[in-house]
């Protein structure tokens, strides 16, 4: 370090730095391709467990932020039970992250139990609303897809692969991912979930 002047120690955080979000953006695609090549069978999960160690995986933003985060009760279904946590982790983490300047993040989860219409078994709801930045909805369907932001790396760090990871956990799952939002009112993801997963289906693809 001694032998670097000024510039020389520019170059080597800017490397740093580069090299970091690379190592992110890396350790994210191996996430998102993982969905399908180190899938596990389905089991019966406990939610109110997985949403629970999600968030203690996130203390450390939660406290940076303080972060207010409401879990009411989930259900118990059947599903990877490494998924849901991934699922919580990454909607929960992006309710944090997405806050505004002078509001700190309020996150509320919930759960919402959709009857069997006859011809498919009954589905769960699980929704996170929070109180953040918002989004237009006309870039609903962007924001699932790989590397697609709407605001700067700068402003909100992250490399635009943690949703689209979730919208595959979903295909797997058989479910769907949505969201309801506007700018400035904040944002509510939902997850539609089956119950029970497809006898005549393999649970590892």
């Amino acid at each position: 370090g001694a032998a670097l002047d000024d510039r020389g120690q520019d170059y080597l955080a800017r490397m740093t730095s580069a090299a970091a979000r690379m190592q992110a953006l890396i350790e994210d695609l191996l996430a998102f391709s993982r969905v399908t090549t180190r899938a596990q069978p389905f089991e019966m999960v406990d939610l109110n467990l997985v949403a629970a160690d999600a968030l203690r995986n996130l203390e450390t933003a939660v406290i940076q932020t303080d972060a207010q985060i409401e879990l009411a009760e989930l259900p118990i279904l059947e599903a990877d039970p490494a998924q849901m946590q991934q699922l919580f982790q990454n909607l929960l983490g992006n309710a944090i992250k997405f806050h505004k300047e002078d509001e700190s993040p309020r996150v509320r989860v919930y759960g919402r139990l959709r009857p069997s219409d006859g011809q498919t078994c009954e589905q769960w709801q699980i929704f996170v609303e929070d109180n953040g930045i918002g989004l237009d909805e006309k870039y609903a369907d962007r924001i699932f897809e790989v590397f697609q932001r709407l605001h700067p790396r700068t402003q909100y760090p992250g490399s635009g692969v943690g949703l689209a990871i979730c919208r595959k956990i979903m295909e797997r799952h058989h479910g769907r991912l949505a969201v309801r939002s506007q700018p400035g009112q904040g944002a509510t993801f939902i997850v539609t979930l089956p119950a029970h997963q497809p006898k005549n289906e393999s649970a590892v693809y």
